[in-house]
């Protein structure tokens, strides 16, 4: 049974999904600050983080950052559950290494969709099924061991979303893929559910760590009206 640490200076927010989260059959536990939650997730490591943003003292993105800085706890992937709707807030919950945000209020089920899409796929079956060390685009490598990629420039680390979308466009490539296919294919949700809005973000973010010129880029192209295609004929140095 899954173990959820739901992260929330609210109050009443947390016990609704505490109550919600248990009716589908999750372990959770609450905390009512960063700095709770983080000693929390070290004494009970999570399977997943639904996390609040705006809190006191540590808010949502320094705690997701200090996440991804655990050893412990770097792998363990976090869904934002906030008010904060921008898409500048969006962008940088991506950037602190958030793998879903959905906006509140929300509808209890759609969390639940997106929290067993996420589970899926980040449970053991997904190591066991990933038998292939790397994937090669012309001079882009991707390392399945390590989640690092690497280009004529640099080797970078992925976070777990940020890989399995590079994965699925570099072993696919020259293959356009649309906003809802890729939430289907790379996050697993059931048609029609899911926000483009994810894919756009993470895209942007996949951009900034791999593109010589994130806002000209020559790997991750957009296909006007289309969605989104890995070249294959894309070199550099």
């Amino acid at each position: 049974m899954a173990l959820i640490l739901v992260i929330d200076d609210d109050d009443l927010v947390s016990r609704t999904l505490q109550r919600a989260l248990k009716h589908y059959d999750y372990q959770v536990m609450t905390a009512n600050s960063g700095i709770e939650g983080l000693q929390l997730a070290r004494r009970h490591r999570p399977d997943l983080f639904i996390l609040d943003i705006m809190m006191p003292g540590v808010d949502g993105y320094q705690v997701c950052r200090q996440i991804r800085g655990d050893p412990l706890l770097q792998d363990v992937p976090v869904l934002f559950l906030t008010a904060k709707a921008k898409d500048e807030d969006k962008i940088e919950g991506f950037r602190a290494g958030g793998d879903d945000y959905l906006v509140k209020p929300f509808n209890m089920q759609e969390l639940e969709l997106r929290v067993k899409a996420i589970l899926r796929r980040a449970g053991p079956e997904k190591v066991e099924e990933m038998v292939i060390n790397e994937v090669v685009v012309g001079n882009v490598v991707l390392d399945c061991r390590t989640f690092k990629v690497t280009t004529p420039n640099q080797t970078i680390l992925l976070t777990n979303v940020q890989f399995d979308l590079l994965y699925h466009l570099m072993s696919h490539a020259d293959q356009v893929f649309n906003s809802q296919q890729l939430l289907q294919d790379v996050w697993d949700y059931p048609r029609d559910t899911g926000s483009p809005e994810l894919v756009r973000a993470h895209i942007k973010n996949l951009r900034e760590k791999i593109e010589p010129q994130p806002t000209d880029p020559i790997y991750i192209k957009t296909i006007q009206g289309h969605g989104y295609s890995f070249s294959s004929e894309a070199t550099l140095g």
